[in-house]
């Protein structure tokens, strides 16, 4: 089984491909891509924009940090067809906990639904909501998921802001 080249998720069937690498969808393969044009930021840079979003606002409520990563699982399917996916997502824990909550009733009355991946993927999607609800990381820096992904965005404002100068 391959594994994503960005988010390291496993890859089952499909994907995209380039060159050697792999990656589960087209967004993560843009993704896999700002992530190269990221690594030319300096890492202090990336690192002081991660302790400023660290300590700010919750962007989803407005309300205080720490605002970190939180992922959220969700899965769907009809028949034949199912599809699963991962939601990161900066946040603070509260916002974080709502979208777990209810990615997994999502995935409890939407999941079942499809053969044989509906039945498989239903349980993992709910139990991975329930650890992540249930995990309590010592929250006194910025994770390195938070910098990754603020190193994505980052690498994406410098490319768009580099295409008007270009032309």
């Amino acid at each position: 089984m391959a594994a994503c080249g960005t988010c390291n998720t496993t890859i089952l069937f499909g994907g995209v491909r380039d060159g050697d690498q792999r990656f589960c969808n087209n967004d993560c393969h843009r993704n896999g891509y700002l992530l190269a044009v990221a690594r030319n930021i300096p890492p202090d840079t990336v690192r002081e924009q991660a302790r400023s979003v660290f300590h700010g606002m919750c962007p989803k409520c407005q309300g205080p940090g720490p605002v970190d990563v939180h992922t959220s699982y969700r899965v769907w399917s009809v028949l034949l067809l199912t599809s699963w996916r991962n939601q990161p997502q900066i946040c603070c824990r509260s916002c974080g906990t709502k979208a777990q909550i209810g990615d997994a009733i999502f995935s409890l009355a939407l999941g079942w639904w499809g053969f044989p991946w509906g039945l498989i993927m239903t349980p993992v999607q709910i139990v991975r909501n329930a650890i992540a609800m249930g995990s309590r990381r010592q929250i006194d820096t910025p994770s390195v998921e938070l910098e990754r992904l603020l190193s994505i965005k980052m690498a994406a404002y410098l490319l768009e802001n580099a295409r008007p100068a270009a032309s």
